[in-house]
């Protein structure tokens, strides 16, 4: 079962509330937890996909009784006691800030064209593969280059650079027959995600269409 933040394509929650003229920020706590993150990421105290993983592991009522905001606010506070910075006395060392996620990731596996599946979706650790888009076939429509792996970077065992892919769905492979016919869905996905398609003595099927 898809963990509680992960709630692409579930019923039961009810219709998203839209607030017309919303504002940036709703109380002034809030944009001083947004610079918070910013210079606890920035500075290199918290990986960013440790703080996603904080707020993945946050009490399941509590999360969904929580603002966006609030959420923010619980994971910084369990990521930055988890690494120390909380503690009395710490001082964190200087570290340069490295601007973006992209990396050097080698050759990739697959190319646009190719016919994938994913791999089941894994509960209990972060990751970036929806659990709506976990053992579902798509096709590879765009090669995005190498990029931080958040799998492994949330649980500090490093960078881990692997590449990124846009990979196409149909609606009805993600969601069943009664999704809309002729529709569908891009999501971009990880290589370690994704599982070539074979026929039998053949190379992955590619799309010619």
């Amino acid at each position: 079962m898809a963990d509680v933040h992960d709630l692409g394509g579930r019923a039961g929650f009810g219709r998203i509330a839209h607030e017309a003229r919303e504002p940036v920020f709703h109380a002034a706590w809030e944009g001083r937890v947004m610079g918070l993150v910013y210079c606890a990421v920035g500075l290199g105290w918290i990986k960013i996909d440790a703080f996603r993983h904080g707020i993945e592991r946050m009490d399941p009522e509590r999360y969904l009784r929580a603002t966006y905001y609030e959420r923010w606010l619980a994971s910084l506070e369990r990521v930055l006691a988890e690494a120390g910075v909380l503690d009395p006395g710490y001082r964190a060392p200087p570290v340069a800030l490295r601007a973006g996620f992209q990396r050097e990731a080698g050759v990739p596996r697959f190319a646009p064209g190719d016919a994938v599946r994913t791999t089941p979706r894994a509960s209990g650790r972060h990751t970036r593969l929806p659990g709506y888009a976990g053992s579902k076939r798509g096709i590879v429509a765009h090669a995005r280059g190498g990029f931080v792996f958040p799998d492994a970077n949330a649980h500090g065992a490093g960078e881990q650079p692997q590449p990124l892919y846009t990979v196409r769905f149909s609606a009805r492979e993600l969601w069943g027959p009664g999704a809309e016919p002729n529709a569908s869905l891009c999501v971009d996905l990880f290589e370690p995600y994704l599982e070539p398609v074979m026929r039998e003595g053949q190379e992955p099927a590619r799309d010619v269409a």
